[in-house]
């Protein structure tokens, strides 16, 4: 039997005779691009507020959770690179790679649980930003900034590629900037003993002291996982911002090995400080921890200093989602896994109906946050936690379908190998199947697991009885179509 095509997949035109370059995206990306991209897209709520839920659970241990979370991020990003540079003129959507590697059920099942989630948290995004900007504008009724907002980013991912791509590179930068601010000032608390932020001296002894390094032990290590590694999520954005990139072979290979590690790094130096500024058992999560670096300095501009850069996060985050969400429906759309019309661009490469459909989600998400309980909700946006380990997982695995297909000859080795193979992709797989097993140990997670399950299984229903059918529909009717052209 021959071996599979891994070609592209090609874009049924929507409209008769319409040209083959209205389903093609911009390449207008450029290196620093991809890199802030994916760089912006990780750094952002999960540092700034979800370290807090991390710091409780783990003690100062929450440290090493965070590298072993970081080294298996790490190997997905490897195996999402390899992927992508195998094909580097084909585009890097997961959901892609999932469909030629797996089978067309495993494509639509990451391609449509990716877009559920980034749509969950550019909601929680958008409302968030409704709130940080009524601190100085509190007579403005919320619904006006949240009107706002989505026009901008709407019209920001409407324009060119470029253009998104040179918002979020800034965004980026104000966001890195504030987090070196943010550590450099917990060092001058340290160092020069500005003020005194906890009720026990500052320093590395409030990393063993207090119960320990490690005082819930190993159950407290892994538990953190379930928060650590949801924090990392928003890297494998850099997979579908490659099918935009003028250089691909010279832009993923560079953001994939340092991206993670200055991740990584950002974080590790932020905990850190805030540990030895702050004895850990004094963090409730009540308000972010770096909240407590601010107040410690006494600078009267210190809250609005802050509120600026939970603004930038909260945008850039919103940006960044929305462009994912766009470009994973044109992929989808390519692969008759969602309607042909968002696979359609205009005239600047931009997949304008999908972008477009991203605002009206937007608009009813947020409708539907206010008519729905808040209880139910939080149900709802739990998928989002488990969504992200979920992708994770499925790219692990698509890489592995593609290494057996290596193996055996039936397509070549692309030039971006995986370290440690096999055995560091394998672990990096076992541990995010720990992580979602872990889900079930904690009444906090629980519902995260629960929701994604119930979603899991709508979505393969859905395939199964409803996209599958129709598909093998077109396909049946594909070859009477090509022999008239």
């Amino acid at each position: 039997m021959s071996a599979p095509s891994t070609s592209p997949i090609p874009v049924q035109s929507s409209t008769k005779g319409s040209s083959e370059r209205h389903h093609e995206l911009t390449k207008g990306l450029t290196t620093r691009h991809i890199q802030f991209i994916a760089l912006g897209s990780a750094i952002g709520t999960g540092l700034f507020y979800g370290s807090a839920g991390a710091i409780k659970l783990a003690g100062p241990a929450v440290l090493l959770a965070y590298v072993v979370a970081g080294l298996a991020v790490f190997m997905v990003m490897r195996s999402l690179g390899e992927m992508a540079l195998r094909e580097p003129n084909a585009g890097g959507s997961f959901g892609r790679y999932a469909r030629q590697y797996m089978g067309s059920g495993a494509g639509f099942l990451v391609g449509w649980m990716f877009v559920i989630e980034m749509l969950v948290v550019a909601i929680a995004d958008v409302t968030a930003l409704a709130v940080y900007l009524g601190r100085w504008w509190p007579d403005v009724p919320a619904w006006v900034w949240i009107t706002a907002v989505i026009l901008l980013v709407t019209g920001l991912n409407l324009i060119h590629v470029k253009v998104f791509g040179e918002t979020e590179f800034w965004l980026s930068i104000l966001k890195v900037g504030a987090i070196i601010a943010m550590i450099l000032g917990g060092l001058a608390i340290i160092v020069f003993h500005l003020g005194q932020p906890g009720s026990a001296p500052v320093g590395a002894q409030n990393l063993v002291e207090h119960g320990g390094f490690a005082l819930n032990g190993m159950l407290g290590i892994l538990l953190s996982f379930t928060v650590v590694v949801f924090a990392f999520g928003g890297v494998e954005t850099l997979g579908l911002a490659s099918a935009e990139a003028t250089e691909p072979t010279k832009a993923v290979p560079r953001a994939i090995n340092t991206i993670p590690w200055r991740i990584l790094l950002f974080y590790i130096l932020a905990i850190s400080v805030i540990l030895c500024l702050v004895p850990w058992t004094e963090i409730t999560g009540d308000e972010s921890p770096f909240v407590q670096i601010f107040d410690a300095l006494g600078f009267p501009w210190a809250a609005d200093l802050l509120n600026v850069i939970v603004i930038t996060a909260a945008f850039s985050a919103l940006n960044a989602d929305s462009f994912a969400i766009g470009r994973m429906l044109h992929g989808l759309a390519a692969q008759g896994d969602a309607p042909a019309r968002f696979a359609r661009t205009n005239d600047r490469g931009v997949p304008f109906m999908a972008v477009l459909m991203v605002a009206a989600a937007l608009v009813i998400g947020l409708i539907l946050n206010v008519l729905i309980p808040e209880n139910v909700f939080t149900v709802i946006a739990a998928i989002a936690t488990f969504a992200t380990v979920f992708v994770w997982v499925i790219i692990l695995l698509s890489h592995l379908g593609m290494k057996r297909k290596i193996a055996r000859g039936e397509i070549e080795q692309g030039p971006f190998s995986t370290p440690g193979w096999p055995v560091a992709s394998w672990l990096a797989l076992v541990f995010m199947v720990l992580v979602i097993v872990l889900f079930a140990f904690d009444e906090s997670t629980q519902p995260a697991l629960w929701a994604g399950i119930v979603g899991t299984i709508a979505l393969v229903a859905i395939e199964r009885f409803l996209v599958r059918p129709r598909r093998s529909a077109q396909d049946a009717a594909t070859p009477s179509r090509e022999s008239t052209l």
